[in-house]
């Protein structure tokens, strides 16, 4: 785990912020038995499937972002990673939902339409992205969208570190190493770049609004893989 992300002060100072939130991500119960490679298949395929309801909503807020974005360059990028890198993901779930041993449980999960319902938690976490991507100065939307960058990537190191030499027979391998590639990494690295640049020029209000959107989206990261593993659904029962 030696790649950081840290291009600056700003980028160190929210880092340091959500680390409480950080390392209950790291405990998380899905994590753990994801590392494991005992995470039962059915939870794991409920989670794919809320990140295939996500990943529209996420693309939709960077999308706001690259029309909002100051600089071609940040319209550039936020754009591409809107398209080839949501599109990238959602091949990689296309792969392991066709696998025999997560396809059987779409059908479950799905009341047998193989269309997932967004939960509770898929719902307000990209509602949430897509209102500050589309109301909130340009710099906290940015603050926004990068946990989603950050955290995946800190996690993809995470989780390779944990299943050390297993991993070529890891059961979950695919997903771990999308989140832990070079590729992967200078996204991340793009990501926080901009966010140092526009944390540096923002004013003192901005700037604290940029540490708390960052702050709520790593603990709706947080509850997004919770949320998951539970299968939580809209029952009251249920809560």
């Amino acid at each position: 785990m030696t790649h950081t992300y840290h291009s600056g002060p700003h980028s160190r100072e929210v880092w340091s912020a959500v680390a409480d939130t950080l390392r209950a991500i790291e405990e998380l119960p899905f994590l753990a038995e994801l590392a494991a490679g005992t995470l039962d298949a059915r939870a794991f395929t409920n989670y794919i499937l809320q990140d295939e309801i996500y990943l529209v909503g996420y693309a939709k807020a960077m999308t706001i972002l690259a029309s909002r974005a100051p600089a071609t360059e940040q319209t550039r990028f936020w754009a591409e990673a809107a398209g080839l890198a949501v599109y990238e993901e959602q091949q990689m779930h296309a792969q392991l939902l066709g696998a025999d041993r997560l396809g059987p449980h779409v059908d479950d999960l799905t009341g047998g339409t193989g269309v997932p319902t967004a939960s509770p938690t898929t719902l307000g976490y990209t509602s949430y992205l897509v209102a500050q991507a589309a109301t909130a100065p340009y710099e906290v939307g940015v603050a926004a969208v990068l946990p989603c960058f950050w955290v995946y990537a800190h996690m993809g190191k995470v989780l390779t570190a944990a299943v050390g030499d297993r991993m070529a027979d890891h059961p979950y391998r695919e997903w771990i190493e999308t989140y832990d590639s070079p590729e992967f990494d200078a996204a991340v690295d793009g990501a926080v770049a901009i966010y140092e640049g526009l944390a540096e020029d923002a004013g003192p209000a901005v700037r604290k609004a940029m540490v708390e959107a960052f702050r709520q989206a790593t603990v709706y990261e947080c509850s997004f893989w919770d949320s998951a593993h539970v299968i939580e659904g809209w029952d009251a029962s249920q809560t």
